[in-house]
C-alpha cells in the first residue's frame, strides 16, 4: 500500500473504504482491513475516479434472461449455441445478456454454488463466457449469501480447516429466531456434524444452501477477489443474489439489517473505483417500500428490480382492471441519475407476490393464483413468521399465463394479450429485462416438472435450437408471431429518445381499461403518450384528454401512421397497443 498516498483517486478510495469499514466492523483494525480490501480488489497502485450521479445506460439497452443451456445443440457447448443465438437472431436487439448462474452446483439450477471460480464444463469454458462479453454487456449472478454444502469450502468447515473454517453462519436452537424473514417453508437450521462437534447451520433458502458469515472478513475478502476476477472475465453487470438477507442477527429479521446496506455501499466503492461502468443490480424479492431502500442515495445498487411491476400487470391483464398497477405507478419515485428500474415480468423463477403485499388485497391474490392454476399454473409457499404458511410466488410460464381471464377463462386473443403486456414494459421508465422464453412465447414444461418434480421447472424449458429455429420460421406458428412481435416493439422502442431509462414518466388517467402514461425524453424534445387497451373489448378513447399540441405533427409509432384528428376519438381493438410521438416514425422499425 505504499504507492496508494501518492496518487489522489487512490487515497480517496482508502479514506471512503475506512468509512464503510468502521460501521460494518467497528471492532477490526480499519487500517489493515482497508489495505487488504483494496489489494483483493488489486486497487493498491492504480484506481479509476467514478463520476457520481452517471447513467451508464441508454434507450438502445435492453437485457435478455436465460440459463446458460436454454438453447442447445448436438454436439456443441451450450454457451456457443447460446452466442451464436445471440449473434444471429437478436443482434440489434439486445444489449446484455443475464446468464444465470454458470458455475458448478449442487442445486437450485446454479445457485447452489460448489466452486464460484469454475464454469460448469457441461456448458462450456471461461473464453466461452469472455466470447460473450465481447459483444455484450455480460451481467452475471454473485451468488452472496450462500454457497453449497458440497463446496470446498463446507467441507473445510466440517473440518475445522481453511478456508472455511469460520465461513458459515451458526445459531442455537435456542436463539431468539422467532422474526426471521425467509422464502422457504423448510426448517432454518440445519445440524451439521463437525470435527468440533455438532453444530447448526442457517440455511435461509435450502439445507443445501448454506449461509456465509459476513462478520468473518475472511469471508468478505473471499468474494472481493471473486468480483475482481469476475470483472476480469469481462462481467460488466453484477447481480447480487439474495442480497436483503447477507446479515444476520438473532432476535432480528435478518433481512435489510443496516449492515447489509452498508456491505453493499462498500462493494459499490471497491467495483466503481475498479471501472466506473460496471454496474450493480441488487435482487431484493420483497415489498416494493423495502425494494427501494437499495438504491440508497444513489451509493448502493444502480439498478433494483422492479419485482411488483409481473404481479401486478399480469392482474391486470387477465382482470382487464388497471386501477392497481396506476395506483403502484403513480407511487413510485423516479429514478435520479446513476439509478434506474430493471423492469421484468417474467423471470427463471415464479411470478413473486411478497411484492404485491399491501397492493393487493388478499382476495385479489387468491384470485389470480387461482386463475394461473386453471391456466397450468402451480403455486410455492413460504413460513411466515408467525408460522403460517403464505403464497410466495406463482410458476407458470408467462405466455400460458396470458391464455385468458379471470371472468371468462382461455380465450382467442393470448398472443395479443402476451404481446400488450411486453408493450407495456418495454416502455415504463427503466429498462427493460427479457426472459429467453417469453421471446419465444415458450408453453408450460409440465414434463420437465413431472421429471424434477419442481415447480420452478415447469418455465425452465431447454430448446433444441435447431427444433426452435424451425419453429421460428414458420410465420403461422405461436412462437414466430411473439418473437417477430416482440422484436418490432424493441427496435421501435430503442430509436425513441422519451424511452431512456430515465426520461419522465407521467400517469394518465383514462379510465380502468385503458392503462396510459407520458414519457418526455430528458432534452424535452420527444414526448410520448402510451396508451394500452388491457381488455378483450374495444375500447373509445378521446384523444382531447391527451392535449396534444396541435403545431406539431404527431404519429402512430406502432404503425408508422399519423394521428390525422387529434381531437377526435380512436378506437382501441383489443389489447391494441398505441405510442403516440411527436417525432416521426422509422419505416424500418
Amino acid at each position: 500500500m505504499k504507492n496508494i498516498s501518492e496518487n489522489p483517486t487512490c487515497a480517496d478510495l482508502f479514506r471512503r473504504v475506512k468509512e464503510h469499514v468502521n460501521v460494518i466492523y467497528p471492532d477490526a483494525d480499519a487500517d489493515k482491513l482497508v489495505s487488504r480490501l483494496i489489494t483483493a480488489m488489486k486497487l493498491d497502485t492504480h484506481c479509476q475516479q467514478p463520476v457520481p450521479f452517471t447513467n451508464l445506460w441508454n434507450e438502445k439497452d435492453v437485457v435478455l434472461i436465460t440459463y446458460g443451456d436454454s438453447l442447445k445443440r448436438d454436439g456443441e457447448r451450450p454457451l456457443v449455441t447460446l452466442a451464436d443465438f445471440l449473434d444471429t437472431e437478436l443482434k440489434g436487439i439486445v444489449s446484455g445478456v443475464h446468464i444465470l448462474p454458470f458455475f458448478p452446483y449442487s442445486s437450485d439450477e446454479g445457485f447452489s454454488v460448489i466452486d464460484y471460480l469454475a464454469v460448469n464444463s457441461s456448458l462450456g469454458t471461461w473464453q466461452d463466457i469472455s466470447d460473450i462479453a465481447t459483444r455484450y454487456r455480460l451481467m452475471s449472478d454473485l451468488v452472496i449469501n450462500h454457497c453449497s454444502s458440497k463446496s470446498r469450502w463446507f467441507e473445510n468447515y466440517q473440518r475445522g480447516e481453511s478456508p472455511g473454517k469460520g465461513y458459515f453462519m451458526e445459531a442455537d436452537p435456542q436463539d431468539d429466531l422467532a422474526e426471521v424473514v425467509r422464502p422457504r417453508t423448510s426448517p432454518l437450521l440445519r445440524k451439521t456434524e463437525t470435527n468440533d462437534g455438532a453444530r447448526y447451520v442457517w440455511c435461509t433458502f435450502s439445507h443445501d444452501q448454506v449461509d456465509l458469515n459476513f462478520q468473518n472478513t475472511d469471508v468478505l475478502l473471499e468474494f472481493i477477489r471473486i468480483i475482481r476476477f469476475y470483472i476480469d472475465k469481462g462481467v460488466n453487470i453484477f447481480r447480487f443474489d439474495a442480497i436483503a438477507f447477507l446479515w444476520k442477527e438473532p432476535g432480528t429479521r435478518c433481512i435489510n439489517l443496516p449492515q447489509t446496506h452498508e456491505l453493499i455501499r462498500l462493494l459499490r466503492t471497491l467495483i466503481e473505483y475498479c471501472d466506473p461502468t460496471v454496474m450493480i443490480i441488487t435482487e431484493t424479492n420483497i415489498p416494493n417500500h423495502e425494494n427501494l431502500s437499495y438504491f440508497g442515495n444513489a451509493n448502493e445498487a444502480h439498478s433494483i428490480y422492479n419485482f411488483s411491476l409481473p404481479p401486478l400487470l399480469l392482474n391486470a391483464m387477465v382482470t382487464g382492471n388497471c386501477k392497481h398497477l396506476k395506483t403502484w405507478m403513480m407511487s413510485m419515485p423516479p429514478a435520479r441519475n446513476g439509478t434506474t428500474y430493471l423492469n421484468f415480468i417474467a423471470s427463471h423463477d415464479g411470478i413473486g407476490l411478497r411484492p404485491v403485499e399491501g397492493l393487493l388485497t388478499e382476495k385479489e391474490t387468491k384470485q389470480l393464483i387461482s386463475t394461473m392454476e386453471k391456466f397450468g399454473g402451480r403455486t410455492s409457499w413460504r413460513t411466515s413468521a408467525n408460522g403460517r404458511e403464505q403464497a410466495y410466488e406463482i410458476n407458470i410460464s408467462l405466455f400460458d399465463a396470458m391464455q385468458g381471464t379471470v371472468a371468462g377463462g382461455k380465450d382467442r386473443w393470448q398472443i395479443k394479450r402476451f404481446l400488450c403486456a411486453h408493450a407495456i414494459m418495454l416502455a415504463l421508465e427503466g429498462i427493460p429485462a427479457l426472459y429467453i422464453h417469453s421471446l419465444f412465447g415458450t408453453e408450460n414444461d409440465n414434463l420437465l416438472f413431472s421429471e424434477t418434480g419442481q415447480n420452478r421447472a415447469i418455465n425452465r424449458h431447454k430448446w433444441d435450437v435447431d427444433e426452435l429455429n424451425a419453429r421460428l420460421g414458420d410465420a403461422g406458428s405461436q412462437h414466430a408471431k411473439v418473437f417477430s412481435g416482440i422484436k418490432k416493439l424493441i427496435k421501435i422502442r430503442s430509436s425513441q429518445r422519451a424511452f431512456h431509462p430515465n426520461a419522465t414518466q407521467f400517469t394518465l388517467q383514462m379510465g380502468k381499461h385503458v392503462f396510459a402514461y407520458w414519457r418526455q425524453s430528458i432534452d424535452r424534445v420527444q414526448s410520448i403518450f402510451a396508451l394500452y387497451n388491457i381488455t378483450d373489448e374495444e375500447q373509445i378513447v378521446a384523444l382531447s384528454g391527451l392535449n396534444l399540441i396541435d403545431i406539431e405533427e404527431w404519429v402512430d409509432l406502432i404503425a408508422c401512421k399519423p394521428i390525422k384528428d387529434i381531437r377526435g376519438k380512436i378506437a382501441l381493438s383489443p389489447y391494441q397497443v398505441l405510442w403516440i410521438s411527436n417525432m416521426p416514425c422509422s419505416e424500418t422499425d
